[in-house]
């Protein structure tokens, strides 16, 4: 008999390979996610195909395959790292008699852990409840019968239901309880405006080191772990630069390659941080094999939530895993493109804040201007 694990979940993951290049980089990565919501991963599978099996994804000599060693190694569910229907995934679970968790859930799910906030669990419950009602097509019995686990934290006592019109109810009030919040935001952001203050966010791939530079920039303690998802909540704290003049920083969620859209709708008015701001410090992972991927993945949700021409400073982290100086790198014409930095050691720090500073410099008064000008009014 197997000896069961302490501490989680056994989870056994499928990686299939559809001709991209980026495989290796995707098991390590599903693996950090799995991790991350707690799970033990007790085997992995791979194969290939060239497109996935209308009923079973992988097809049902491969389903087969994956139900022996699911039995071998006592996974208690099944990660696939892919975006399943709920067809799909209802017949997988028929097939291999166990609980099977795609890409999106398992996301959805780490975000159900680590909201904290009022609105953040709002907003997670919002994207748990909008992908819920995309599947309630029969034979959910595991919606009948939950009792936790990953995959299945859910929202609340309306995830026990599969009843669309409750579903319905609940998303309705939850949409006017956020749009409060937007609200909120927006006017915030207008007082910020109005007081000339310029507003700068961090955004990149999770686990980039966001929330380390934050906290080497702003002298915050805001939590900061070597882990996926490890912020949820938009923290604000104020700069100030090397003249005096002050901005407000801001450090969010970070994005990851097939962010469920459900997720990106909910978090609509967090991540509007980012699209209001003046300007943009995209942190990337000097290190990261993968790291043209994850950039592409960036620039794709800032184009989706409307930030993608919001200017835009690239901030190469990590250079203490790569062997790179720390130090400004400019384009053609001398602006400014990226700043190398290690959050972690502090190196490059002070070329971050020159930068701000420079960024953000007082603009020369033109004594030829009419500062009475209506056109300047307001």
């Amino acid at each position: 008999m197997l000896e069961r694990p302490t501490g989680g979940e056994r989870a056994l993951l499928v990686t299939l390979d559809f001709g991209r290049a980026d495989r290796v980089e995707r098991l390590a990565e599903v693996t950090a996610l799995a991790a991350a919501a707690g799970a033990i991963v007790v085997g992995q599978i791979g194969g290939r195909r060239t497109r996935p099996d209308a009923a079973l994804f992988a097809g049902k000599g491969k389903v087969d395959e994956i139900a022996e060693l699911r039995r071998a190694t006592g996974a208690d569910f099944v990660i696939f790292d892919h975006v399943l229907s709920g067809v799909q995934q209802r017949n997988l679970e028929r097939a291999l008699e166990c609980r099977v968790v795609d890409r999106v859930t398992l996301i959805l799910d780490i975000f159900a852990q680590r909201a904290r906030s009022a609105e953040g669990k709002l907003q997670v419950e919002l994207a748990q409840l909008e992908h819920m009602s995309t599947r309630l097509v029969g034979g959910w019995t595991h919606l009948e019968r939950q009792k936790g686990g990953i995959g299945l934290r859910g929202p609340g006592e309306t995830q026990l239901e599969t009843d669309r019109r409750l579903i319905a109810r609940r998303v309705k009030l939850l949409d006017e309880r956020l749009h409060r919040v937007h609200r909120q935001r927006a006017t915030q952001g207008r007082t910020r405006a109005r007081a000339d203050v310029r507003t700068v966010a961090l955004v990149g791939y999770t686990n980039a080191g966001k929330s380390t530079l934050f906290n080497r920039l702003t002298g915050a303690q805001t939590y900061a772990a070597n882990q996926l998802f490890a912020t949820l909540d938009t923290t604000l704290r104020r700069v100030r630069l090397a003249d005096g003049a002050r901005v407000v920083l801001s450090d969010t969620v970070g994005f990851i390659r097939e962010l469920p859209h459900d997720l990106i709708a909910a978090f609509r008015a967090t991540l509007s941080e980012a699209a209001q701001a003046d300007l943009l410090l995209h942190v990337i992972d000097a290190s990261a094999p993968d790291r043209d991927a994850q950039i592409e993945a960036v620039e794709g949700v800032l184009e989706e939530i409307g930030a993608s021409e919001v200017p835009q400073i690239r901030v190469l982290n990590k250079i203490d895993q790569t062997g790179l100086p720390a130090g400004v790198e400019r384009d053609g014409c001398g602006n400014i493109a990226a700043v190398r930095v290690s959050a972690l050691t502090g190196d490059g720090i002070g070329e971050m804040r020159a930068v701000l500073a420079e960024r953000f410099a007082p603009a020369p008064i033109n004594d030829s201007i009419d500062l009475r000008s209506p056109a300047l009014s307001g």
